[in-house]
Protein backbone atom coordinates (compact mmCIF):
# COMPACT_ATOMS: atom_id res chain seq x y z
CA UNK A 1 0.00 0.00 0.00
CA UNK A 2 1.36 3.40 -1.02
CA UNK A 3 2.57 5.56 1.86
CA UNK A 4 0.92 8.94 2.37
CA UNK A 5 3.09 11.88 3.42
CA UNK A 6 2.31 13.40 6.82
CA UNK A 7 1.93 17.18 7.12
CA UNK A 8 1.43 19.72 9.89
CA UNK A 9 -0.54 22.91 9.28
CA UNK A 10 -2.83 25.51 10.80
CA UNK A 11 -6.13 25.67 8.97
CA UNK A 12 -9.27 27.79 9.02
CA UNK A 13 -12.58 26.19 9.90
CA UNK A 14 -15.11 26.23 7.08
CA UNK A 15 -17.92 24.65 9.09
CA UNK A 16 -18.32 23.06 12.53
CA UNK A 17 -21.89 21.98 13.22
CA UNK A 18 -23.71 19.69 15.61
CA UNK A 19 -25.40 16.92 13.63
CA UNK A 20 -26.72 14.92 16.56
CA UNK A 21 -26.02 15.66 20.20
CA UNK A 22 -23.15 15.25 21.10
CA UNK A 23 -21.72 14.57 17.60
CA UNK A 24 -20.16 17.34 15.48
CA UNK A 25 -19.04 17.65 11.87
CA UNK A 26 -15.92 19.74 11.21
CA UNK A 27 -15.13 20.74 7.63
CA UNK A 28 -11.87 22.31 6.45
CA UNK A 29 -11.49 23.51 2.86
CA UNK A 30 -8.31 22.72 0.94
CA UNK A 31 -6.39 19.81 -0.55
CA UNK A 32 -5.65 17.04 1.94
CA UNK A 33 -4.69 13.41 1.68
CA UNK A 34 -5.22 10.26 3.66
CA UNK A 35 -6.17 6.61 3.27
CA UNK A 36 -9.46 5.16 4.55
CA UNK A 37 -9.02 4.36 8.23
CA UNK A 38 -6.26 6.91 8.85
CA UNK A 39 -6.63 9.84 11.24
CA UNK A 40 -5.35 13.34 12.03
CA UNK A 41 -4.34 14.91 15.34
CA UNK A 42 -6.34 18.11 15.97
CA UNK A 43 -5.73 20.93 18.46
CA UNK A 44 -7.18 24.43 18.91
CA UNK A 45 -6.00 25.39 22.39
CA UNK A 46 -2.87 26.52 24.23
CA UNK A 47 -3.80 24.92 27.54
CA UNK A 48 -1.62 22.21 28.99
CA UNK A 49 -1.62 19.31 29.48
CA UNK A 50 -4.50 18.97 26.99
CA UNK A 51 -2.90 17.14 24.09
CA UNK A 52 -4.06 17.01 20.48
CA UNK A 53 -7.04 14.76 19.84
CA UNK A 54 -7.01 11.91 17.29
CA UNK A 55 -9.95 12.24 14.88
CA UNK A 56 -10.55 9.78 12.03
CA UNK A 57 -11.07 10.95 8.47
CA UNK A 58 -14.78 10.93 7.70
CA UNK A 59 -14.51 12.15 4.11
CA UNK A 60 -11.97 13.63 1.69
CA UNK A 61 -12.49 15.07 -1.76
CA UNK A 62 -10.66 17.55 -3.98
CA UNK A 63 -12.02 20.54 -2.04
CA UNK A 64 -12.13 19.55 1.62
CA UNK A 65 -11.56 17.17 4.49
CA UNK A 66 -14.32 16.29 6.95
CA UNK A 67 -14.00 15.04 10.53
CA UNK A 68 -16.86 13.65 12.60
CA UNK A 69 -16.26 13.60 16.35
CA UNK A 70 -18.12 13.05 19.59
CA UNK A 71 -17.77 15.36 22.59
CA UNK A 72 -16.44 13.13 25.37
CA UNK A 73 -14.03 15.36 27.31
CA UNK A 74 -12.37 18.75 27.60
CA UNK A 75 -10.50 18.61 24.29
CA UNK A 76 -13.48 17.69 22.13
CA UNK A 77 -15.63 20.15 24.08
CA UNK A 78 -13.25 22.95 23.04
CA UNK A 79 -13.27 21.68 19.44
CA UNK A 80 -17.07 21.85 19.40
CA UNK A 81 -16.92 25.59 20.14
CA UNK A 82 -14.90 26.40 17.01
CA UNK A 83 -16.55 28.92 14.71
CA UNK A 84 -16.19 29.52 10.98
CA UNK A 85 -12.81 31.13 10.06
CA UNK A 86 -11.25 30.28 13.44
CA UNK A 87 -8.09 28.18 13.29
CA UNK A 88 -7.24 24.61 14.19
CA UNK A 89 -3.85 22.88 14.12
CA UNK A 90 -3.88 19.55 12.29
CA UNK A 91 -1.22 16.90 11.81
CA UNK A 92 -1.60 13.91 9.54
CA UNK A 93 -2.56 11.66 7.98
CA UNK A 94 -1.40 9.19 10.62
CA UNK A 95 -1.54 5.45 11.16
CA UNK A 96 -2.19 2.55 8.85
CA UNK A 97 -5.69 2.35 7.41
CA UNK A 98 -7.61 -0.38 5.63
CA UNK A 99 -5.77 -2.02 2.74
CA UNK A 100 -8.50 -1.17 0.24
CA UNK A 101 -6.60 -2.53 -2.78
CA UNK A 102 -6.60 -6.04 -1.32
CA UNK A 103 -10.22 -6.14 -0.14
CA UNK A 104 -12.37 -8.00 -2.66
CA UNK A 105 -15.80 -9.55 -3.03
CA UNK A 106 -18.75 -9.02 -0.73
CA UNK A 107 -17.90 -6.80 2.22
CA UNK A 108 -19.72 -6.03 5.46
CA UNK A 109 -18.97 -2.81 7.31
CA UNK A 110 -19.95 -3.19 10.97
CA UNK A 111 -19.86 -0.09 13.14
CA UNK A 112 -21.05 1.21 16.47
CA UNK A 113 -21.77 4.83 17.40
CA UNK A 114 -19.02 7.26 16.45
CA UNK A 115 -17.14 4.28 14.97
CA UNK A 116 -19.43 4.80 11.98
CA UNK A 117 -17.62 8.07 11.15
CA UNK A 118 -14.46 6.68 9.47
CA UNK A 119 -16.43 3.98 7.68
CA UNK A 120 -18.05 6.46 5.31
CA UNK A 121 -14.69 7.12 3.65
CA UNK A 122 -14.00 3.38 3.69
CA UNK A 123 -17.29 2.63 1.94
CA UNK A 124 -16.65 5.36 -0.65
CA UNK A 125 -13.31 3.74 -1.48
CA UNK A 126 -14.57 0.17 -1.97
CA UNK A 127 -15.68 0.86 -5.53
CA UNK A 128 -15.12 -2.69 -6.83
CA UNK A 129 -16.90 -4.43 -3.93
CA UNK A 130 -20.48 -5.14 -2.97
CA UNK A 131 -20.84 -3.50 0.43
CA UNK A 132 -23.48 -3.75 3.16
CA UNK A 133 -23.53 -1.51 6.23
CA UNK A 134 -24.45 -2.66 9.74
CA UNK A 135 -24.56 0.32 12.09
CA UNK A 136 -25.54 0.28 15.75
CA UNK A 137 -26.51 3.27 17.88
CA UNK A 138 -27.88 3.85 21.36
CA UNK A 139 -30.96 5.87 20.43
CA UNK A 140 -30.77 7.74 17.11
CA UNK A 141 -28.67 7.18 14.00
CA UNK A 142 -26.59 9.80 12.19
CA UNK A 143 -24.84 10.13 8.78
CA UNK A 144 -26.76 7.09 7.52
CA UNK A 145 -28.05 9.05 4.51
CA UNK A 146 -24.43 9.50 3.40
CA UNK A 147 -24.10 5.73 3.02
CA UNK A 148 -27.28 5.11 1.04
CA UNK A 149 -25.75 6.04 -2.29
CA UNK A 150 -22.52 4.08 -1.79
CA UNK A 151 -23.57 0.76 -0.21
CA UNK A 152 -26.11 -1.82 -1.31
CA UNK A 153 -27.93 -2.37 1.96
CA UNK A 154 -28.15 -0.40 5.23
CA UNK A 155 -28.98 -2.22 8.45
CA UNK A 156 -29.52 -0.23 11.65
CA UNK A 157 -30.00 -1.16 15.28
CA UNK A 158 -30.73 1.02 18.29
CA UNK A 159 -30.67 -0.07 21.90
CA UNK A 160 -33.90 1.85 22.56
CA UNK A 161 -35.70 0.53 19.49
CA UNK A 162 -36.18 4.03 18.10
CA UNK A 163 -34.81 2.96 14.71
CA UNK A 164 -34.25 -0.40 13.07
CA UNK A 165 -33.66 -3.52 15.14
CA UNK A 166 -34.11 -3.09 18.88
CA UNK A 167 -30.91 -4.34 20.46
CA UNK A 168 -27.33 -4.66 19.27
CA UNK A 169 -26.10 -4.68 15.68
CA UNK A 170 -24.35 -8.00 16.35
CA UNK A 171 -27.81 -9.55 16.85
CA UNK A 172 -28.58 -9.24 13.13
CA UNK A 173 -25.11 -9.47 11.59
CA UNK A 174 -24.35 -12.75 9.77
CA UNK A 175 -20.64 -12.93 8.84
CA UNK A 176 -21.07 -16.08 6.74
CA UNK A 177 -22.72 -13.94 4.05
CA UNK A 178 -19.47 -12.04 3.40
CA UNK A 179 -15.92 -12.48 2.15
CA UNK A 180 -14.45 -9.74 4.35
CA UNK A 181 -15.68 -7.81 7.39
CA UNK A 182 -14.46 -4.33 8.37
CA UNK A 183 -15.30 -3.12 11.85
CA UNK A 184 -15.01 0.00 14.02
CA UNK A 185 -16.76 0.85 17.26
CA UNK A 186 -16.80 0.09 20.99
CA UNK A 187 -14.32 -2.58 22.03
CA UNK A 188 -17.02 -4.87 23.42
CA UNK A 189 -18.81 -4.78 20.05
CA UNK A 190 -15.63 -5.42 18.07
CA UNK A 191 -14.76 -8.39 20.30
CA UNK A 192 -18.17 -9.87 19.50
CA UNK A 193 -17.71 -9.28 15.76
CA UNK A 194 -14.24 -10.90 15.86
CA UNK A 195 -15.68 -13.98 17.61
CA UNK A 196 -18.56 -14.25 15.13
CA UNK A 197 -16.14 -14.04 12.21
CA UNK A 198 -13.74 -16.57 13.70
CA UNK A 199 -16.59 -19.02 14.20
CA UNK A 200 -17.51 -18.73 10.52
CA UNK A 201 -13.90 -18.52 9.24
CA UNK A 202 -14.41 -15.05 7.74
CA UNK A 203 -11.56 -12.54 7.52
CA UNK A 204 -12.13 -9.49 9.73
CA UNK A 205 -10.21 -6.23 10.14
CA UNK A 206 -10.85 -3.90 13.07
CA UNK A 207 -10.00 -0.24 13.62
CA UNK A 208 -8.96 0.15 17.24
CA UNK A 209 -9.81 3.22 19.31
CA UNK A 210 -7.33 4.08 22.09
CA UNK A 211 -6.33 7.18 24.03
CA UNK A 212 -3.37 8.77 22.23
CA UNK A 213 -0.80 11.39 23.21
CA UNK A 214 1.65 11.86 20.34
CA UNK A 215 -0.02 10.07 17.42
CA UNK A 216 3.32 8.99 15.93
CA UNK A 217 4.29 5.99 18.07
CA UNK A 218 6.79 7.66 20.41
CA UNK A 219 4.94 7.76 23.73
CA UNK A 220 3.50 4.19 23.85
CA UNK A 221 0.28 5.41 25.51
CA UNK A 222 -1.94 3.65 22.97
CA UNK A 223 -0.46 0.14 23.00
CA UNK A 224 -2.77 -2.82 22.46
CA UNK A 225 -2.10 -6.54 22.90
CA UNK A 226 -1.71 -8.75 19.85
CA UNK A 227 -0.46 -12.29 19.18
CA UNK A 228 2.80 -10.68 18.06
CA UNK A 229 3.27 -8.66 21.25
CA UNK A 230 2.24 -5.13 22.18
CA UNK A 231 1.56 -2.86 19.20
CA UNK A 232 1.13 0.91 18.99
CA UNK A 233 -2.41 1.71 17.87
CA UNK A 234 -1.35 5.03 16.32
CA UNK A 235 1.68 3.74 14.40
CA UNK A 236 1.10 0.01 13.82
CA UNK A 237 -2.66 0.46 13.55
CA UNK A 238 -5.28 1.64 14.07
CA UNK A 239 -6.37 -1.13 11.69
CA UNK A 240 -5.42 -4.68 12.69
CA UNK A 241 -6.42 -8.13 11.57
CA UNK A 242 -9.05 -9.38 13.99
CA UNK A 243 -7.31 -12.72 14.42
CA UNK A 244 -4.22 -10.94 15.80
CA UNK A 245 -6.02 -8.98 18.52
CA UNK A 246 -5.98 -10.30 22.10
Amino acid sequence: MEKVKMNYSTEKVYENIEIENPVYKLTIKGKFNGKPGQFYMLKCWNKEPILSRPISINHIDEEKIVFLYQVVGEGTEILSKLKKAETVEIMGPLGNGFDIDNIKGKVAIVSGGIGTAPMEYVAESLKECKVDLYAGFRDKSYIIDEFKGIVENVNISTETGREGHKGYITDIFKPELYDVVLCCGPEIMMNKVIKLCKDKNVKVYVSMEKHMACGVGACLVCTCKTKNGNKRTCKDGPVFSGEDII
